[in-house]
């Protein structure tokens, strides 16, 4: 794997039959403490998602790679400006520390690594911004041209946030709980890190999505009342919700340093009580939950200020965008039918090309 730990040769000593002392750590373990990636919420994000690099990125497009190695190399020690998920990284690190003031020798914190198409001749700007912003990020992982998402499982990712619509897609189709960040304005205060999420096709499977498509709003509230009582199948998601659940659940409601949400189309009188009941089922808990029959998602988020936003459709990204809402789409792996409502949808500014790779 490209960012394992390096570790220093171990000297033989001059008589292997005298007593050894204990081994002590070694250099790099005092300047990079791991976190066990089988206790810690391990998040990945991509260079792009969490600094700004469209000008970088530009530049990469009209001149070519080696321009814009070269332009990473000259400008190394330049931090870059902050990106969508930045206020969402440090948000997370925020919760780190009240986890270890509370307990020291706590396991399950968020482990946060960076997974880029960069190579590694250009990647020090980005090892440099991290460092400059004071952002614990436990590896960088620089893999060039290579498909990123294969090292996720390796590194135990529950969440993976880029800027690259390909690699999300890969990652969704690895299992793993993935989203595409888009770059915009972003208007973050609190240091409580908040959280919303849609229901169906992102927590939810898409079953109710699927039927809506097919027979419309009366078929879906139609099923929704037939299927009450049984839970619904679980969203692309719902792991790293679970994880973050975990975690959330280590703290009292009042002193809690997070806070999630569930923000969904779905109206919660006639089918509310289900999406409520999976929650129940799957030991989710969720702090507010907002029913809102069809009206549009902007203004409940504009109250709520999250540091990000997931929703599978383009329309509700777009009004978040439209007031500074951290937004990461998760797109569909079923494919969808052009409808009334998905003609008008079209990638919001900001969306990356196909070719974008970095």
């Amino acid at each position: 794997v490209p960012c394992q730990q390096p570790r220093r040769p171990q000297v033989p000593r001059e008589d292997p039959g005298l007593p050894q002392p204990p081994s002590s750590p070694d250099l790099f373990s005092f300047l990079a403490p791991q976190k066990d990636p089988s206790e810690a919420l391990v998040i990945a994000v991509t260079a792009r998602a969490i600094f700004n690099l469209e000008e970088e990125h530009a530049l990469f497009l009209a001149k070519g790679k080696d321009e814009y190695v070269r332009h990473q190399q000259a400008n190394q020690n330049k931090p870059l400006p902050p990106g969508t998920a930045f206020s969402f990284i440090q948000a997370v690190q925020h919760v780190n520390e009240q986890l270890l003031a509370d307990d020291p020798m706590e396991q399950d914190l968020f482990d946060i690594i960076v997974l880029s198409n960069n190579s590694p001749e250009s990647g020090a700007r980005i090892i440099n911004s991290a460092k400059h912003y004071g952002l614990e990020i436990s590896k960088f992982c620089f893999v060039s041209d290579e498909d990123s998402t294969q090292y996720l499982k390796s590194h135990h990712v529950k969440l993976f946030l880029s800027a690259d619509r390909t690699d999300v897609c890969n990652a969704l189709r690895r299992g793993v709980s993935a989203a595409l960040v888009f770059q915009q304005e972003v208007q973050t205060s609190s240091t409580q890190l908040r959280v919303v999420f849609d229901g169906d096709a992102v927590l939810f499977s898409d079953e109710t999505d699927q039927v809506f498509r097919e027979k419309g709003l009366e078929g879906a509230v139609q099923y929704e009342r037939a299927m009450e009582a049984v839970p619904m199948g679980e969203g692309p998601l719902k792991a790293f919700a679970m994880r973050l659940g975990k975690i959330r659940k280590k703290f009292s409601q009042e002193k809690s340093p997070i806070r999630t949400y569930l923000v969904t189309a779905r109206s919660g009188r006639d089918m509310g009580i289900r999406a409520i009941k999976t929650l129940r089922e799957w030991g989710l808990a969720i702090d507010e939950a907002f029913f809102m029959d069809g009206a549009p998602k902007g203004p409940i988020l504009t109250q709520i200020q999250p540091h990000i936003f997931f929703d599978d459709g383009l329309h509700n990204i777009q009004g978040a965008q439209e007031v500074g809402v951290p937004s990461a789409w998760v797109p569909s792996q079923t494919p969808r039918p052009v409808t009334h409502r998905r003609q008008a949808e079209t990638l919001p500014a900001g969306t990356p090309s196909e070719a974008e790779r970095r």
